[in-house]
């Protein structure tokens, strides 16, 4: 298990297949709150601290499986 005081503010945050999902913006109670810039429609979007596999060097990965919202990582392409 990962230590939430570890995730800081700019790690990026990647899904299981080490795929762009978001930057971090804070951590909120149990939840990491990402970036408004990441997301398609230039809101906050929320990931669950229990999403997250593990933290490596500035990266945070999350578990195979979990839910990622909409539109997240997508703003480049959109």
């Amino acid at each position: 298990m990962f230590e939430k005081m570890r995730i800081k503010e700019h790690m990026e945050v990647a899904d299981a297949n080490g795929q762009h999902v978001g930057t971090v913006d804070g951590v909120e109670n149990d939840t990491i709150k990402l970036t408004k810039s990441d997301s398609a429609d230039s809101m906050h979007h929320m990931i669950p601290l229990d999403s997250v596999e593990k933290i490596d060097d500035n990266r945070i990965y999350l578990k195979q499986g979990a839910r990622i919202p909409e539109g997240l990582g997508n703003k480049a392409t959109t």
